[in-house]
């Protein structure tokens, strides 16, 4: 047993050296708010300024046991930022190190000879002509046959659709050729109602007693509207250009018709000419109703495609236009249509090619048709576009650059080649210095610019900083700048995302992200590669964003693979801008942003994997831990439940309370919920010496008698408690709960008892009756005194009206402010008005009132029924 206890003790001791942990002189810890603050939701865990009058206001001692007096293991702020400054300089600016002073794009400042002749390899060139060679690689296309049969399907409907059209107007010609030819039954079947009416008016002039047929006009919308539109523009002063033109000057077009008309009208009698006047009228009516199909009034895909030209094909025009829409669809497919080629130059192919196949198909109306249906049909063969690519880069040779003795390898004032500075490298006369100090000391006062950023962003969202939060966030940031030293193609910025965003909220994760990639990019410079940090900086930046409100490790698994899909798009992204190919994207690029979004996972596997060691080294509170923490299946917990059931059940009440309290407040619900579920524990220790374990029997501190030793039996449960929390590694800001749910309040019913007992044969000092403390140093630990010293009287009311709760809530809270049990929570007047009505709205909702069941429904007679 004492070998165990030594181990804890160590154990304690290893973790107070890497965090800073505070202890205080007396034997109960009491951690303070700097170990305690919430490092999942930090915000959420400010402290608050009570608002009280000067006379209201305790000084900065009062309430404070001098078990509360602490002292910090670790270095103090400023120390700990100037040694973030020291190592982050040194570590990410590397470029200052080894720094040649003759550099490609430099002027050579004098003639420098070679002083034998040498062939030296340059692999920075010839690595580049291979990237160049896969990234300007035209990829292998190979005809898709599902996208071949969908332009058979889409042609096959476009055609349908025009047959379907055309057999609105039919039959065509509606009159014998010998009547009137075909020009002149298109133009009356197409010509405006006022033209028609104009026709018929020249027609019948001489013959002025002819009755105008019933039916010369169609009944439709349409041509009635026009009727109007020519007696407007008639009574306007249009005759002109209307009924006049024709009757008095008849045009070109329409003359031809009248004069048909009347040679037939002389040759046949008069029931035979209406007939005739009657076919012309319905096939006009056929024709206007076929129109209003062709442009409906909504969009339609069809309406580009057909034009009123589809209708002055005749039968044998028509078929020979499918016939040849149908053969050069066959020749452009069979050929192939590549990805982004341009309409103008489809349309241009698809003309050429109807007027070498099927010359005899009217050019206009098939070409609108195959330009609509026709759609790109090749696609990448991801097989031959890998071969050929490595016979690209196979193809690239290693570049040498070459150099006779004494030949110059620079001249004095010419710019420095990448061939001449990889010679004067092999000759050593690149003048390289050790440590560009100059260069160095620049690149600090940017390290000194970020790291103040990140203090005052620090201060603003998370003021309770400990020194081994600093610790943890250095080390993450100083882990890419590392993975460069090895020269690894990637940085771990999204792992680095994920983690600070899930330990210290979005906001601080956010800063940390960027302010270490701008770092790297300036620090290392052209030592890697931009698309890295760039990527990872985004991808970074997602993670952190909403790491910190993840609330279970399966959303963290999938915000991790939502990561790696974005690191690697990142990278694709930044690789086609930064490109200078013109041609098509390569299977290679494509190929190394898939690995790079494989990438992008397994840093979000490594992130997931270390964050519950980090958790316990680290003392750190995330969402995640605090939810498995309050898992009922949890040892602590289950023994809890079965060795003290009254207590467990209290502890649930006052879970329930404090929770509802905590969600109003917008304090950090789940570290509530944790810490109450724990705050009893040390009860285990002799849950008969609590009445709530006693269940009806006899209660031993009536036995004892003795209101010292009862005290002293109540106050021990924080102390045990304690180092049950500690032998079961419960967090710090856990474990804070334990003593700070008691404070330094009074064991009333003891002391008074002594009082009344021993009055004048000993002395009752107040003091050996309160708890050791320390009292609530944050607004969590606060609400759960208050959900504490509530819950025992709320279950005591069983009959009680709502306002009677809420009078004897606001008694028990007062007394807790008065006794200074909450100066130092940051819970304000305010609040303990809110928290009372939160705490009677819950004991409404547990109190709420039954039916009363009738003696005859409970009778095993009718149950029976």
């Amino acid at each position: 047993m004492k070998t165990l206890q030594l181990l804890n003790q160590q154990i304690e001791a290893l973790r107070d050296i890497l965090g800073g942990s505070q202890k205080r002189d007396s034997s109960a810890t009491a951690p303070t708010s700097q170990s305690r603050s919430s490092l999942g939701v930090a915000t959420s865990t400010r402290r608050a300024t009570p608002t009280r009058s000067n006379s209201e206001t305790p000084s900065s001692q009062s309430g404070k046991s001098a078990s509360q007096k602490v002292r910090q293991h670790w270095l103090p702020a400023p120390v700990s930022f100037a040694l973030a400054i020291a190592t982050l300089t040194g570590t990410i600016g590397q470029r200052f190190y080894n720094k040649p002073e003759l550099e490609v794009g430099t002027p050579a400042p004098q003639t420098i000879y070679a002083p034998e002749s040498a062939k030296v390899a340059d692999p920075k060139t010839t690595e580049e002509k291979r990237n160049a060679a896969q990234i300007a690689l035209v990829p292998v296309l190979m005809p898709d046959v599902k996208i071949d049969r969908q332009i058979d399907r889409e042609l096959d409907r476009v055609l349908e659709r025009g047959s379907e059209l055309r057999n609105r107007v039919k039959p065509f010609p509606y009159l014998a050729e010998e009547i009137l030819p075909l020009s002149n039954q298109r133009y009356l079947r197409n010509c405006s109602v006022w033209e028609w009416q104009a026709i018929w008016a020249k027609v019948s002039e001489n013959e002025p007693d002819t009755p105008t047929p019933k039916s010369v006009t169609p009944n439709t919308d349409k041509n009635q509207e026009e009727l109007l539109d020519a007696i407007r523009h008639a009574a306007s002063g249009g005759l002109s250009k209307g009924l006049t033109q024709i009757v008095g000057n008849p045009s070109t077009t329409s003359a031809p018709a009248i004069d048909r008309l009347k040679a037939y009208r002389q040759q046949v009698s008069p029931e035979e000419f209406e007939a005739t006047i009657r076919e012309i009228n319905l096939a006009r009516q056929r024709y206007s109703t076929a129109l209003a199909e062709l442009a409906p009034k909504t969009p339609s895909p069809d309406q580009p495609i057909y034009t009123r030209a589809l209708f002055d094909l005749s039968d044998r025009e028509w078929e020979a236009l499918q016939e040849g829409v149908r053969t050069v669809k066959a020749s452009i497919v069979a050929q192939g249509i590549p990805e982004g080629l341009p309409d103008e130059i489809l349309e241009r192919a698809v003309s050429l090619q109807l007027q070498t196949i099927a010359p005899d198909a009217p050019n206009d109306i098939a070409t609108s048709i195959l330009v609509a249906v026709l759609e790109p049909n090749l696609r990448q063969d991801p097989e031959r576009t890998r071969q050929r690519s490595e016979k690209a880069m196979q193809a690239v040779e290693m570049v040498y650059a070459t150099v006779e003795r004494y030949e110059p390898i620079v001249v004095e004032g010419e710019e420095i080649t990448q061939s001449d500075f990889v010679l004067l490298d092999h000759f050593g006369y690149v003048r390289r210095t050790l440590v560009n100090w100059r260069g160095l000391f620049g690149f600090g006062s940017i390290v000194c610019l970020a790291v103040g950023i990140y203090w005052l962003v620090e201060r603003r969202v998370l003021p309770r900083a400990r020194g081994r939060d600093r610790l943890l966030i250095l080390l993450l940031s100083l882990s890419t700048p590392l993975l460069v030293l090895l020269q690894l193609p990637t940085t771990s910025l999204p792992a680095v995302g994920l983690l600070s965003g899930s330990f210290y909220g979005s906001t601080l994760g956010s800063v940390v992200v960027v302010l270490s990639s701008l770092l790297l990019a300036i620090g290392i410079g052209p030592t890697l590669e931009v698309s890295y940090p760039i990527a990872g900086a985004i991808a970074g930046l997602l993670g952190a964003a909403i790491a910190g409100r993840i609330r279970c490790r399966e959303e963290l698994a999938l915000l991790g693979l939502g990561v790696g899909v974005t690191h690697g798009v990142a990278h694709a992204i930044v690789n086609l801008i930064l490109s200078a190919a013109a041609g098509p994207v390569s299977l290679v690029l494509l190929g190394a942003a898939g690995l790079q979004a494989l990438v992008g996972v397994a840093w979000s596997v490594v992130a997931i994997g270390v964050s519950p060691y980090l958790e316990h080294l680290f003392d750190l509170v995330t969402p995640i831990r605090l939810a498995e923490l309050s898992n009922p299946n949890r040892p602590l917990l289950q023994r809890l439940s079965r060795e003290a059931p009254g207590t467990f059940q209290h502890t649930l009440f006052v879970a329930t309370l404090a929770e509802a309290a905590a969600r109003d407040l917008r304090c950090n619900v789940e570290l509530v919920r944790a810490g109450t579920l724990y705050h009893d524990i040390g009860k285990m220790h002799d849950p008969l010496g609590f009445v709530e374990n006693q269940m009806g029997g006899p209660n031993k501190h009536d036995k004892i008698n003795n209101p010292w030793l009862s005290a002293k039996i109540i106050k021990k449960h924080v102390s045990e408690g304690e180092a049950m929390a500690r032998r079961a590694r419960l967090p710090k800001a856990v474990q804070a709960f334990i003593p700070e749910h008691q404070g330094t309040m009074l064991i009333a019913y003891f002391y008074h008892q002594a009082k009344q007992n021993y009055k004048g044969r000993r002395q009752v000092r107040e003091e050996d009756f309160r708890y050791p403390g320390p009292i609530p140093q944050s607004r969590e630990t606060g609400i759960v005194m208050l959900a504490d010293s509530c819950e025992a009287a709320l279950r005591s009311l069983d009959d009680a009206t709502p306002e009677q709760a809420l009078s004897m809530v606001n008694k028990i809270l007062r007394a807790r402010w008065q006794d200074r049990q909450l100066v130092d929570s940051g819970l304000t007047r305010e609040d303990l008005s809110k928290i009372a009505d939160i705490f009677v709205r819950v004991w409404q909702q547990f109190n709420h009132k039954r039916i009363a069941y009738p003696k005859a429904v409970l009778s095993p007679t009718c149950q029976a029924r």
